[in-house]
């Protein structure tokens, strides 16, 4: 079972856009991913926030089309063989966008042991789409 997180923003559809394919608005709310081109194949990395740099990963992006979809691999190489995919989905809404994130693959990290578990990613991806991000894009990136 993939984990899917759905949240509405109340901004237009390009600015949710620019948010998850700008490097530079990335590291304000996200990651901090200073190889990060959007083109199919690319591939980037990136660590977990602060200093300790102690889970990799490394990402090849798939697919994207402006405005309303970007999918791309999402592995962990130093902890695990395993392979994961993330689609986010964009879709203009009344008030706003609406994103849903879809990542999916994630039982693949059973060799990384709990620290890769799916509830983890669930917590996470909660967080970062439902606070960070919409901080972000709503407030003007002041709480972040």
């Amino acid at each position: 079972m993939p984990v899917i997180v759905t949240e509405t923003y109340n901004v237009p559809v390009e600015k949710v856009w620019r948010a998850i394919t700008d490097k530079d608005e990335m590291k304000i709310w996200y990651f901090d991913i200073p190889n990060f081109i959007l083109k199919e194949g690319a591939v980037f990395d990136f660590f977990e926030p602060g200093d300790n740099r102690k889970y990799l990963h490394r990402c090849q992006i798939l697919g994207f089309e402006a405005n309303r979809f970007l999918k791309h691999t999402w592995t962990h190489p130093d902890h695990s063989k395993g392979s994961s995919e993330l689609l986010w989905e964009l879709q203009e809404a009344e008030n706003g966008t609406i994103l849903t994130l879809t990542h999916t693959g994630l039982d693949s990290f059973s060799d990384a042991g709990a620290d890769f578990a799916k509830e983890n990613y669930r917590v996470g991806w909660n967080e970062i789409l439902g606070k960070s991000l919409k901080n972000f894009l709503e407030n003007n990136g002041d709480q972040v």
